[in-house]
């Protein structure tokens, strides 16, 4: 069994030899996938009315689903995030080094900043920025208090273990 990788008008995903995808993701059409990124079990990556790029060492975890806007813009996720289990993304940005919480909503136009936390069951409506070194939750998510040094630390080791996970399970 393998992930099934499908184009769509004849777009095919990009991705890089060192990523691993789970046998029971999807993914189709104007999507690019870096180097030691994992994309888990039951996972969705739809770009098919736009494009998706996911950086490298970037984790997007269990039952996560990924879409863009047809009329707006891709979706854009950079280098070592952790996306946790059953997130929904769509047509937004997340800068290199954010972490999003499990099932967390991130909406079209919004924009994740480096060093920023969207905490598990958060609903970021459009349009919103996330800024730098601080926590969103709730529904709609706002602020609830800044990040600590010991938040912030966390991030890169999440990072780096799933990648290491992800090429465990790409070697086996």
């Amino acid at each position: 069994m393998s992930a099934i990788i499908r184009a769509f008008n004849g777009v095919l995903p990009t991705i890089h030899p060192t990523a691993f995808i789970a046998e029971t993701a999807v993914v189709i059409g104007k999507v690019e996938i870096g180097p030691e990124s994992g994309i888990w079990y039951g996972c969705t990556v739809r770009g098919d009315v736009n494009e998706i790029r996911i950086g490298a060492r970037t984790n997007i975890q269990d039952g996560t689903v990924i879409h863009v806007a047809q009329d707006g813009q891709g979706t854009y996720i950079g280098d070592d995030i952790t996306v946790g289990h059953m997130a929904l993304l769509h047509a937004c940005t997340l800068e290199d080094g954010c972490f999003i919480g499990m099932k967390a909503c991130i909406m079209d136009g919004a924009y994740v900043e480096s060093g920023a936390m969207v905490a598990a069951g958060a609903l970021v409506t459009p349009g919103k920025r996330v800024k730098q070194g601080f926590l969103w939750a709730g529904s709609p998510a706002k602020p609830v208090r800044e990040l600590t040094e010991r938040d912030l630390s966390y991030f890169p080791v999440s990072a780096r273990r799933y990648a290491d996970l992800a090429e465990t399970y790409r070697k086996s």
